[in-house]
Formats: C-alpha cells, sequence, structure tokens
C-alpha cells in the first residue's frame, strides 16, 4: 500500500441491536486513532444505500445477515469486506472484534487474502410483464407464506425440464448458502470456492427425491405449473416477493462476486467444527 494513502474505510453498522452499538462504540476510537485510516462513511441506519460507495473496503458489524445486506446493496460495486460477527452462529461474519483489532495491521499492509465467493442473480418475470432483478449470496427459496399447504413447482435447467417438485418448496443454492436454509432442508455442505449450486425440496412429498448439485454456468428456471395460493419467493431470507402461476423465476451465477478479506490460515473446516459443533468421536470412560 502506498504509504502517502490513506486506507479507506467505510462501516456498516446498521442494527438497533445494543451489541452493534457497543461494538461500534468502541471501535470508532480504535480506527480514528490509526493515522493510516480514513472513514469514508458510517451507515447506522437500515435504510442507507451503499451501491456508489468510494471506499477501499468495508467492515460490517452484525452477523451473516448484515453480510448478506451489504452485498446485495454494494451490487455490482463489491468491494473487499471484513465481517465481524456479533450474532450467534456466523459462518460468513466469524471475525470478533477483537481479531479486527489484533490483526489490523495486516489490512494497512495488505496481507490477506480475499475469497471469491460467487453470488447469483434471480429475475422475477411476473405474468404481466413486470420484471424484478436482484443478487444475492446465499439462496433462493419458493415456499408457501402465511398458510402451510403443499404446492408444485417446475424446474428446468439450461431449457431442459427437469423434474416438477411436489413439497413445501424449492431452495436454489450457492456454495455459501449451502451452510444455510439448505443445510436445514437436509442439503449437502459445498466448499464455498465451488463453483456449482445446490437444488434442496423442502419437505418433498416423494421420497425418492433428493437434493442435487449441478454447474453454476448453467441457467435454471422455475415456474408454477398449476394455480395455487400464497407462495413467496425469498432472496436471501431477507427480500419477499409473491410467485404465482404464470410467472417465471430465472436464477444463475452473477457476474459480480462477494469479495470477504480473509486472514492468513483461515481454515473452512475449522469454522465448521467450531460452528457445527463438530466434536469427532465421543470419548468412551472405562466402567
Amino acid at each position: 500500500m502506498n504509504r502517502n494513502k490513506k486506507l479507506r474505510i467505510v462501516v456498516l453498522a446498521r442494527s438497533s441491536k445494543e451489541r452493534v452499538r457497543d461494538a461500534w462504540a468502541k471501535l470508532e476510537p480504535f480506527l480514528t486513532s490509526r493515522p493510516e485510516v480514513e472513514i469514508a462513511g458510517v451507515a447506522l441506519s437500515q435504510d442507507v444505500d451503499h451501491v456508489a460507495v468510494n471506499a477501499d473496503l468495508a467492515i460490517v458489524l452484525g452477523g451473516d445477515g448484515s453480510l448478506l445486506r451489504a452485498c446485495r446493496q454494494f451490487g455490482e460495486n463489491q468491494i473487499p469486506i471484513l465481517a465481524v460477527n456479533l450474532g450467534r452462529l456466523g459462518f460468513l461474519a466469524d471475525l470478533t472484534l477483537n481479531n479486527l483489532q489484533q490483526n489490523f495491521d495486516l489490512i494497512v499492509n495488505q496481507k490477506y487474502g480475499i475469497a471469491e465467493l460467487m453470488m447469483y442473480e434471480c429475475l422475477i418475470e411476473k405474468a404481466n410483464g413486470e420484471k424484478e432483478r436482484h443478487l444475492g449470496l446465499n439462496e433462493l427459496a419458493v415456499c408457501v407464506g402465511a398458510r402451510p399447504h403443499m404446492f408444485d413447482v417446475q424446474l428446468s435447467v439450461d431449457g431442459e425440464i427437469i423434474t416438477t417438485y411436489s413439497g413445501d418448496g424449492l431452495i436454489l443454492s450457492t456454495p455459501v448458502g449451502s451452510t444455510a436454509h439448505s443445510l436445514s432442508a437436509g442439503g449437502p455442505i459445498l466448499q464455498q470456492d465451488i463453483r456449482a449450486f445446490v437444488i434442496t425440496p423442502i419437505c418433498p412429498h416423494t421420497l425418492s427425491v433428493r437434493p442435487i448439485v449441478d454447474r453454476a454456468d448453467r441457467c435454471y428456471r422455475l415456474f408454477l405449473p398449476s394455480e395455487t395460493e400464497d407462495v413467496l419467493a425469498v432472496i436471501d431470507g431477507h427480500i419477499h416477493r409473491p410467485f404465482c402461476h404464470g410467472d417465471v423465476i430465472t436464477f444463475k451465477q452473477a457476474e459480480v462476486s462477494c469479495q470477504l478479506i480473509r486472514f492468513p490460515n483461515h481454515s473452512y473446516y475449522d469454522t465448521l467444527h467450531r460452528k457445527l459443533g463438530w466434536e469427532g468421536q465421543l470419548p468412551y470412560s472405562e466402567s
């Protein structure tokens, strides 16, 4: 890094939770005490748009949900992200505030890696011709709304009809999202750098239906073959849109990637071990 050029940082602490406010109260004096740093902006409100932000990197305080929101709002202008976990699980935002402060010299001296996490693009085409496009990092879930009921959803890949799923819904997930909603529905865990999507049915009516892993360079389309009520398309758990018979959802790999900063010696398996409680073989006591 050019020693005459300051590191421009934007901070996203967009939560009213006390632990997020407390974290920012500790981080602000730390950042302002560093002469190499310029705070390019601070977002404490959830309705702030950061698509056009001019910064070298972003610090996101919160949890995985905060990181997902930041990626969507950066849109086509993704910048490296340091994600500090102040939530519960935190597969993506797995840094603590102490980790960040203790390793901050690595950031200033650019001695870190960047994980290019695949994002997806979701196009919702309504029967009336309206179109809506979204970027996401975790998954698209097609599921029932307030009134539980079984419904059918048809999947085609590159124009070939694969099958019609009957059940509570369907999840199309990235490798990053494989440890989120898809995992809870019985889907596999993928390494985050694999270029593939996971197709996971939610409570399928047919027991032989199982999750599928397929390439990310293919085009996936969803369609409701018959009239049904109260079905939603949910993007990364945050954006909810009605999905009706006659609508079509196109799901494919996005041209941009989430750029997540990783410190040296970061291990995905270590993260899984800690977050999922993989303790290995249980100890046996001799009687």
